[in-house]
C-alpha cells in the first residue's frame, strides 16, 4: 500500500517536470494525443462496467472515472479548438495585411 502510494506521489511530480517544460506551441498537438488516450480510457471503463464489475463500490468508481474521462475529453477537444481558432484568426488577419499590401501598389 506504501510502495503504491510512493509511485503515485513520484509519478504526479514527473508529470509535472515534464509538462511545465513543454513549450506552448506543443500544448495543442500534446492535448489532441492526451484526449485520444482518454479515449481510450473511457472505452475500457465502459466496458470493464458492460461486463459485470462486482461491487457496489466498483461500479460507483467506475461510473465516476466514465464521468470525469468524458469531461476531461470535451474540455480538451474545446481547449483545442479554440486554441486553432485562436491561430486561424492571425491568419486571416495576415492575409487581409498582404492583399491590402498589393493594392496600394
Amino acid at each position: 500500500m506504501v510502495a503504491s502510494l510512493a509511485i503515485l506521489v513520484l509519478a504526479g511530480f514527473v508529470g509535472f517536470a515534464v509538462i511545465s517544460k513543454v513549450p506552448n506551441t506543443l500544448h495543442t498537438p500534446l492535448m489532441s494525443g492526451t484526449n485520444a488516450i482518454h479515449g481510450i480510457v473511457l472505452l475500457g471503463g465502459l466496458i470493464v462496467l458492460g461486463l459485470g464489475a462486482e461491487g457496489v463500490l466498483n461500479k460507483i468508481l467506475l461510473v465516476i472515472a466514465i464521468a470525469f474521462g468524458t469531461i476531461n475529453i470535451v474540455g480538451g477537444f474545446l481547449v483545442t479548438d479554440r486554441m486553432l481558432a485562436m491561430f486561424k484568426g492571425k491568419q486571416k488577419d495576415r492575409a487581409r495585411a498582404g492583399a491590402g499590401q498589393k493594392e496600394s501598389e
